[in-house]
């Protein structure tokens, strides 16, 4: 039988696209995509992650989490080494190197680049690079500099994640307007920073900057920075900040941002008053907005509520054999250990294990600033809001041995509680290390453990840990340390 040539590549095309059917795809390769991809090849699924960057990790591990966290400790480091003579130890003025800080920034991003690129080869999980498009029927075109592949799965998990957003009519330029992302990669230690937003990613810029020498101004559009947060941990780091000469404006409303010769000219609104600010940079920190354009969720069922994805318990959305994680998922948390574990209770539902459903409510929720903030549930006013009847008990760091070998004694830590039986609602700290703290609350809470099961569980001495102790004794009004 003749073919024409067309037909011949025709039959090649099918050849490909055969040869190119996985298990499971997963469109990104942030904390949701590369944590699923990696439990499904250990469940024997062929997984294949499209990943547009050319580095995998996602936001996460290259422009958010790890390289903030790395310039957040030598921020930690630099403090105490100023504060030596207080421990007993004089080594002089110590120097800032911030060129060293960034390189080293840079070194412990790529280093855990390349532990992914390992782990994906040990699992075999093939990486394509390149834009993916969703085309329905379980169906991916990616497109790159090499040109086009479709790919095709029995299910697909969208881990697209987020960018950050930016005030109408303004766009970052990499010099003087900044997101999280070009913050990063500016030269130097400017004189003056203002920042636009008084979240997480605000308040951790402000803690890095203002430690490293940098005037640094925050700006709140509401009544309080954290503002999602427990009232009683704002106002103690509102205090705090303000108390480390981080000026710090709430309720104000920016107006106006235009590029100067040396710099920015921020313009406010606040209450009555119009105030003009002059900083080297502005850096906006107003959230992050999904990344669920371009990507061809109109082929699909996938069902949208403000840009995200609606999902069920188990991740799944309304297009038959997809999942979704990660920043994009409606009612989630936009948190890289959120992604984590929908990622992993994703790849449990299409491998049929018993897994357990997501649980929003045992997302903790960390700042990494000075001093840390973490919380986990309800707070005391949503407690109240939903019809509890609340009890709480409270513990300062201010009387816990361990904080004053450290010398960190601001802070407290708080536990939200059921007033009947003592069910933990949710926890709520400020203080030294409480983003390690935080998992000991969050496992209590799972497993629907008591403030008195906190009570009788043996705390090691001398440990910051021993506040939670001491708080759940506080619930029952009773105390050891304070």
């Amino acid at each position: 039988m003749d073919l024409s040539l067309g037909e011949c590549v025709s039959i090649h095309l099918v050849f490909i696209l055969m040869a190119d059917e996985f298990d499971l795809l997963i469109l990104g390769s942030g904390p949701g995509g590369y944590v699923a991809a990696i439990r499904a090849a250990e469940w024997g699924l062929r997984t294949a992650v499209i990943e547009k960057d050319v580095e995998l990790g996602g936001t996460c591990l290259n422009v958010g989490c790890i390289p903030t966290k790395a310039l957040l400790f030598s921020a930690e480091v630099y403090d105490y080494m100023k504060r030596g003579k207080e421990f007993g130890i004089e080594c002089g003025e110590p120097k800032l190197q911030f060129d060293t800080v960034r390189a080293r920034q840079v070194q412990v991003v790529r280093k855990h680049n390349k532990g992914l690129e390992f782990l994906f080869r040990k699992h075999k999980i093939e990486t394509i690079h390149g834009w993916g498009t969703l085309q329905g029927g379980c169906k991916i075109v990616v497109e790159s500099k090499e040109g086009k592949r479709e790919v095709g799965a029995k299910n697909i998990i969208l881990a697209t994640g987020s960018e950050a957003r930016m005030l109408p009519g303004l766009a970052a330029d990499g010099e003087r307007i900044l997101t999280n992302r070009e913050i990063l990669a500016t030269p130097g230690l400017p004189e003056s920073l203002l920042i636009v937003g008084g979240g997480a990613v605000g308040v951790e810029f402000a803690s890095i900057y203002r430690r490293f020498g940098a005037a640094v101004t925050l700006i709140e559009m509401l009544p309080r920075i954290l503002p999602l947060g427990d009232e009683e941990i704002s106002k103690e780091l509102e205090r705090s900040l303000k108390k480390q000469d981080i000026k710090i404006h709430t309720n104000a409303r920016v107006e106006k941002v235009e590029k100067k010769a040396e710099g920015v000219e921020v313009t406010i609104i606040e209450g009555d008053a119009r105030q003009v600010f002059q900083a080297q940079q502005v850096l906006i920190a107003v959230g992050r907005k999904p990344n669920t354009d371009n990507i061809g969720l109109e082929k699909t069922r996938v069902e949208l509520e403000r840009g995200l994805v609606k999902t069920d318990e188990f991740m799944q959305t309304a297009e038959p054999g997809m999942y979704a994680t990660g920043d994009i998922v409606a009612g989630g948390h936009q948190l890289a250990h959120a992604a984590f574990m929908e990622g992993l209770v994703a790849v449990g539902k299409i491998c049929g294990k018993a897994v357990p459903p997501m649980n929003q409510r045992l997302v903790p929720d960390c700042i990494y600033c000075e001093p840390q903030v973490a919380g986990v549930g309800l707070t005391e006013a949503e407690a109240r809001k939903m019809g509890y009847a609340v009890k709480s008990g409270k513990f300062p760091f201010m009387a816990n041995s361990k904080a004053t070998i450290l010398g960190a004694h601001e802070g407290f830590v708080k536990l939200v509680c059921e007033e009947k039986y003592g069910e933990i609602l949710g926890a709520h700290m400020i203080g030294p290390s409480v983003t390690e703290m935080i998992g000991e609350v969050v496992t209590a809470m799972r497993l629907e453990a008591t403030a008195e099961d906190l009570m009788y569980t043996i705390h090691a001495h001398p440990t910051l840990s021993e506040a939670i102790f001491d708080a759940a004794n506080a619930v029952y009004s009773l105390t050891l340390n304070a």
